[in-house]
């Protein structure tokens, strides 16, 4: 009885395993074809938003990066609690500077600092884009995710993030393998979920959709953004044109509390992806251990099918690398140089996953950006359930 258990659980893994290869050329085919945003069509006068907080590693540079767009009709918004939680000399001077105040109720500082940037923006501004002060992006990256609104029924735009530490250090390159894994979500179907470091949505859109309620008492803005798209029928489109690079480090225990912040979050803004990301991560490092243990015990099939698990994991990380290094050709350097980690530290990666989804069960209280929130299941527009 025990092993039949075990290899119900490793057959489990390899077919849940072989069935995640579904869709692989097709994504590969998507970031391909549409890597580069395209020169010409008719660009909108456009608003990006960005909070600021203090000081972030390489805070100018992100921020100078925002600041030179090649986009013919923007403006900057560095948006922020305080004039004290902006560095001195880390806005640009083409950035307008919004302070927000404290705001009130339940709803996240960097919410509050959102809606204050919105109330601001010029009455010419067709579109926002929201960005984040922890990342780099590329000149192209407004027009990426522009174009990606003129899409039919698209609702809202998102990039995605790929960490590139420089100088490595094996916390950060860990932390940049981990979170790759959820670009396998980002492809020619519709994403999960806004990234809100590299989120875009018509104005229009924003006032009809009522984005300012379903954002009142969250501390999530991308995921109860993406609720409102969906809950319209409108789509969310991906545009890997608008990766954006964060060049920051991190250490052992910042790394595993924000793992787990990150996932604490998805457990009360999109419950049924931590349940997935749980039960998927269970099994398969449940099988890892049952097929390591028989195969030390002498069977040459359970060694070959924790190679097979495996390998695929290690597969589906090389072409996730070359996905994100066909589009981040700035960064040609790390990927020829770093890129082997998202190949050999997939299988730590699949045991970190599971550690940040048990970790986010535990509590619903997350410590963000100096401030301690209690999460709490949204309903629409500001109601909770």
């Amino acid at each position: 009885m025990r092993f039949s258990m075990v290899w119900a659980l490793i057959v489990l893994a390899l077919l849940l395993a072989t069935l995640s290869l579904y869709g692989e050329g097709a994504r590969a085919r998507y970031w391909r074809e549409r890597g580069s945003a395209p020169l010409e069509g008719n660009w909108p006068a456009a608003t990006v938003i960005v909070p600021v907080k203090g000081e972030d590693e390489g805070l100018r540079e992100n921020l100078a990066s925002l600041a030179s767009l090649d986009y013919p009709d923007y403006e900057l918004i560095v948006v922020s609690r305080g004039a004290e939680d902006v560095p001195p000399g880390a806005a640009p001077e083409r950035a307008r500077l919004v302070y927000a105040g404290e705001g009130g109720g339940e709803t996240g500082d960097k919410i509050n600092n959102l809606l204050a940037a919105v109330r601001a923006a010029r009455k010419e501004s067709v579109v926002f884009a929201f960005a984040d002060s922890d990342g780099r992006v590329p000149a192209a990256w407004l027009r990426a995710l522009v174009a990606a609104l003129k899409e039919e029924r698209a609702g809202a735009a998102t990039g995605y993030r790929w960490h590139v530490p420089q100088p490595v250090d094996f916390w950060s390159l860990l932390r940049s393998v981990w979170n790759a894994v959820i670009a396998d979500g980002m492809g020619p179907g519709e994403p999960r979920f806004c990234w809100g470091g590299a989120m875009a949505v018509r104005r229009e859109t924003f006032e009809r959709l009522d984005i300012s309620g379903w954002w009142k008492g969250a501390v999530s803005d991308d995921y109860r953004l993406s609720e409102a798209v969906r809950a319209a029928g409108m789509r969310i489109v991906f545009a890997p044109g608008a990766m954006v690079a964060a060049a920051d480090h991190t250490g052992g225990m910042e790394f595993l509390g924000w793992i787990t912040r990150q996932m604490r979050i998805t457990r009360f803004y999109a419950p049924g992806l931590w349940r997935l990301a749980l039960a998927a991560h269970a099994v398969y490092c449940a099988a890892m251990v049952g097929a390591g243990w028989l195969a030390w015990r002498g069977s040459w099939m359970a060694g070959l099918a924790l190679a097979w698990q495996l390998g695929i994991g290690m597969w589906k990380g090389w072409r996730r690398m070359e996905n994100a290094r066909g589009v981040m050709r700035e960064h040609e350097g790390w990927f020829r140089r770093w890129g082997w980690a998202h190949v050999v530290l997939v299988p730590v990666g699949t045991w970190l996953w599971l550690y940040g989804c048990v970790g986010a069960g535990v509590s619903s209280r997350i410590r963000w950006r100096g401030g301690m929130y209690r999460l709490k299941r949204m309903g629409a527009c500001g109601t909770k359930q």
